[in-house]
């Protein structure tokens, strides 16, 4: 059965209020938002793709493409800013041709910004797949990204 179907069939009798809650469960079904997800989430709650999107796009929990299998996240939060997480930031966007909230098309890797991870001691901070990476600079960024492309090169053996 469709993820979308079947998270649509535990609200039934939905209206505007269960949104939030059915976008999160699709997401989490599907790991993004379709366009197919929007629209049949549209035409169950009876609500224009309009006001469904305005909701998601509000909040940054939700995504419209699916992440990579190397998800890079960075910091932007002020104590990471002072210490350089543009920089990072910069090379991670040169290095993977990706802007924030890309994915590449292989789903090899994705990039995304937070505004705080709460680990302003550890500044800047990225996270690989939840991992979190302290004191990240552009050089460090470099090998974890060229150890990514090493694992994937192996894994196509």
């Amino acid at each position: 059965m469709n993820d979308v179907e079947s998270v649509l069939k535990k609200f039934p009798r939905a209206g505007r209020d269960a949104l939030i809650p059915i976008l999160q469960e699709v997401q989490e079904s599907m790991g993004y938002l379709s366009r197919d997800a929007v629209a049949r989430i549209s035409k169950h709650l009876d609500l224009p793709a309009t006001k469904i999107y305005g909701v998601a796009t509000f909040y940054n929990q939700f995504r419209f493409q699916p992440r990579g299998k190397h998800h890079f996240t960075v910091c932007r939060g002020t104590a990471c800013h002072v210490k350089g997480s543009n920089r990072v930031m910069e090379m991670a966007e040169k290095m993977l041709k990706l802007k924030a909230g890309e994915t590449s098309r292989d789903r090899v890797f994705s990039l995304e910004t937070v505004a705080c991870m709460g680990a302003c001691g550890l500044s800047p901070v990225m996270s690989l797949n939840g991992e979190f990476h302290a004191k990240v600079t552009p050089q460090k960024l470099v090998k974890i990204i060229q150890e990514c492309r090493e694992t994937e090169s192996k894994n196509e053996c």
